[in-house]
Protein backbone atom coordinates (compact mmCIF):
# COMPACT_ATOMS: atom_id res chain seq x y z
CA UNK A 1 0.00 0.00 0.00
CA UNK A 2 1.45 3.36 -0.97
CA UNK A 3 1.49 6.47 1.21
CA UNK A 4 -1.40 8.05 -0.70
CA UNK A 5 -3.61 5.05 0.18
CA UNK A 6 -2.46 5.06 3.80
CA UNK A 7 -3.41 8.72 4.10
CA UNK A 8 -6.78 8.08 2.44
CA UNK A 9 -7.64 5.34 4.93
CA UNK A 10 -6.39 7.28 7.96
CA UNK A 11 -8.12 10.49 6.94
CA UNK A 12 -11.47 8.76 6.48
CA UNK A 13 -11.07 6.89 9.79
CA UNK A 14 -10.06 9.98 11.76
CA UNK A 15 -12.77 12.16 10.20
CA UNK A 16 -15.43 9.55 11.00
CA UNK A 17 -14.11 9.29 14.57
CA UNK A 18 -14.89 13.01 14.97
CA UNK A 19 -18.32 12.51 13.42
CA UNK A 20 -17.57 15.08 10.72
CA UNK A 21 -18.67 15.17 7.11
CA UNK A 22 -16.20 15.92 4.35
CA UNK A 23 -17.75 19.37 4.16
CA UNK A 24 -17.16 20.04 7.85
CA UNK A 25 -13.53 18.96 7.64
CA UNK A 26 -13.00 20.98 4.47
CA UNK A 27 -14.36 24.12 6.10
CA UNK A 28 -12.18 23.68 9.19
CA UNK A 29 -9.08 23.00 7.05
CA UNK A 30 -9.71 25.79 4.54
CA UNK A 31 -10.09 23.35 1.65
CA UNK A 32 -12.90 22.23 -0.62
CA UNK A 33 -14.97 19.16 0.09
CA UNK A 34 -14.16 17.93 -3.44
CA UNK A 35 -10.47 17.99 -2.56
CA UNK A 36 -11.04 16.16 0.74
CA UNK A 37 -13.03 13.54 -1.16
CA UNK A 38 -10.26 13.15 -3.74
CA UNK A 39 -7.71 12.62 -0.95
CA UNK A 40 -9.96 10.06 0.76
CA UNK A 41 -10.29 8.16 -2.55
CA UNK A 42 -6.51 8.35 -3.04
CA UNK A 43 -7.11 10.13 -6.35
CA UNK A 44 -4.64 12.90 -5.46
CA UNK A 45 -1.54 13.25 -3.32
CA UNK A 46 -1.81 15.97 -0.71
CA UNK A 47 1.10 18.39 -0.38
CA UNK A 48 2.81 18.77 2.98
CA UNK A 49 1.04 22.11 3.33
CA UNK A 50 -2.36 20.45 2.89
CA UNK A 51 -1.30 17.64 5.20
CA UNK A 52 -0.61 20.28 7.85
CA UNK A 53 -3.94 22.03 7.27
CA UNK A 54 -5.86 18.77 7.64
CA UNK A 55 -3.88 17.72 10.72
CA UNK A 56 -4.51 21.12 12.30
CA UNK A 57 -8.23 20.87 11.63
CA UNK A 58 -8.33 17.38 13.15
CA UNK A 59 -6.16 18.58 16.08
CA UNK A 60 -3.50 15.91 15.67
CA UNK A 61 0.07 15.51 14.47
CA UNK A 62 0.50 15.25 10.71
CA UNK A 63 2.35 11.96 11.21
CA UNK A 64 -0.95 10.38 12.34
CA UNK A 65 -2.28 10.83 8.81
CA UNK A 66 0.57 8.98 7.15
CA UNK A 67 1.36 6.31 9.74
CA UNK A 68 0.38 2.84 8.52
CA UNK A 69 -1.89 1.01 10.92
CA UNK A 70 -0.60 -2.21 12.43
CA UNK A 71 -1.85 -5.30 10.63
CA UNK A 72 -2.58 -8.74 11.96
CA UNK A 73 -0.10 -10.27 9.54
CA UNK A 74 3.19 -11.96 10.44
CA UNK A 75 5.32 -10.02 12.87
CA UNK A 76 8.90 -9.13 12.10
CA UNK A 77 11.60 -10.59 14.26
CA UNK A 78 13.29 -8.03 16.47
CA UNK A 79 16.69 -6.89 15.28
CA UNK A 80 19.58 -7.78 17.54
CA UNK A 81 22.46 -5.37 17.67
Amino acid sequence: MDLKEVMAINLRRLRHAKGWTQEELAERAGLTSRYIGAIERADVSASVTVLGQIAGALELEASELIRPLATNGPKRAACKE
